[in-house]
């Protein structure tokens, strides 16, 4: 996905090819609204006209009608169920009789149906992208931040598409908490299936972070459902330059194959709570990842709490750090300061990596804290709900400060934000003792 702003023509066909050299096979810019949605025409005519054909995907939040105008110039639409007809969350618990709740779905289909028949005439696909982080209050309120919610938001709206015998749909279910993530697409692939329901299935770790610990908490929730057949595309969410994400996500494809095999003699390995995964690679990034995906859904089903990781040529400490790093990464033992930090997008309005890198080196030390750096409130407030802090863009160069899902002071100038986010964390550790 693209980190530049939607209405920089040459800044978004630059970074496009960047991708699309990388070896993306498809790039999404954010659109906030019908002028970046009209711009992706824009983007599109220069990249064509440069021999560049890969297919450009909008990603369409809070405004329903951007998805419209989107739809003709794109070859996808991405639109969120949290936050397509519903309005942005507040955490507000709802009450809704069962006539009230239906007629909330009839709201949906109003809009959605209008929007497909666009799509329909323009062979323009979608994609129905649920992010954990953005459920709608009125989904919380039924059924609770819990997988069976985050299916349902995506279910009402597959439903409306199978009726409307629309089927140029992929799914996605993204969570930065990859138990969440592997569980919910499970459940998923069950309710499709008890429906008479085939749709393909878009696999991504959301706001996973940057370096090590965002390749090895990709790898760990992306790859338990790709060993188990589960999976048609995938995105790896790095903090880092969008180009940096495609070889990752490459290797993981590559992987799949080996991977199943090795967790198959992984979990037949487990002893005294242990499991023992012998490697034989001889670089470190590919023995990271496949350590990852080989034994990630063993340690989110919690059938062993311990690993120990075995490979000739890489000095035992490091490949402890290693099995510390998935058993993390798989919310199983917490070893270092845990970080969710979204990859950017057009809506990022203050420069992300910076921050994420003053905020990392500042708190390094405090294991088991959870700080979460987000980019803007799409899914800030709500991916980072078990963050101890958050920093969540507010607008062009402010901050708002969060202690769990309380906002605890907004549109702090950026210059003075990371300080009075350490500063928080100080007088509360202080306070705690």
């Amino acid at each position: 996905m693209g980190t530049v702003d939607t209405n920089d023509t040459e800044g978004c066909v630059a970074q496009a090819k960047r991708i699309i050299d990388a070896g993306g096979e498809l790039v999404r810019f954010t659109t906030q609204g019908t002028r970046e949605a009209e711009n992706m025409k824009n983007i599109s005519a220069r990249l064509k006209a440069d021999g560049y054909t890969a297919p450009l995907v909008a990603d369409v939040h809070f405004t329903a009608h951007t998805a419209d105008v989107a739809a003709l110039y794109c070859e996808k639409v991405r639109i969120n169920p949290g936050n397509y007809v519903d309005p942005g969350r507040t955490f507000r618990h709802m009450e809704y009789t069962d006539e009230e709740y239906a007629e909330e779905l009839k709201k949906i289909e109003r809009q959605l149906v209008p929007f497909l028949n666009i799509c329909k005439v323009h062979h323009t696909a979608i994609r129905i992208g649920v992010n954990h982080g953005s459920l709608s209050d009125r989904i919380m309120s039924r059924y609770g931040d819990t997988p069976e919610g985050i299916v349902e938001s995506c279910m009402e709206f597959l439903r409306i598409c199978q009726r409307e015998q629309f089927n140029d749909v992929v799914i996605s279910i993204k969570a930065s908490n990859t138990v969440v993530m592997v569980t919910t697409v499970r459940l998923l692939v069950a309710t499709m299936a008890r429906e008479g329901m085939h749709y393909p299935l878009h696999l991504g770790v959301t706001e996973a972070g940057e370096g090590e610990d965002g390749r090895i908490k990709s790898a760990v929730g992306i790859g338990a459902l790709l060993t188990e057949g589960i999976g048609d595309t995938i995105r790896v969410s790095l903090s880092e330059e969008p180009e940096n994400e495609i070889p990752v996500a490459r290797q993981l494809v590559e992987a799949v194959e080996a991977c199943a095999g090795l967790r198959e003699k992984a979990e037949a390995s487990i002893t005294d709570d242990t499991v023992i995964l012998e490697m034989h690679e001889t670089e470190w990034e590919q023995l990271q990842l496949k350590a990852a995906m080989a034994v990630g859904a063993l340690f989110i089903d919690k059938k062993a709490h311990k690993l120990v990781i075995r490979n000739e040529g890489f000095d035992e400490n490091r490949l402890t750090e290693l099995a510390d790093g998935i058993l993390q990464a798989a919310r199983i033992k917490f070893t270092k300061t845990e970080y969710i930090s979204c990859p950017g997008c057009g809506r990022t309005l203050y420069n992300l990596q910076e921050t994420i890198a003053r905020i990392k080196e500042a708190t390094k030390g405090m294991v088991g804290l959870k700080i979460g750096i987000m980019g803007c409130i799409v899914n800030g407030p709500g991916e980072m709900a078990d963050a101890d802090y958050g920093y969540v863009g507010a607008g062009r160069g402010k901050i708002s400060l969060y202690k769990a899902k309380t906002c605890v002071e907004k549109n702090i100038p950026e210059a003075e934000a990371v300080e009075k986010l350490l500063s928080l964390i100080r007088q509360d550790t202080k306070i705690n003792g």
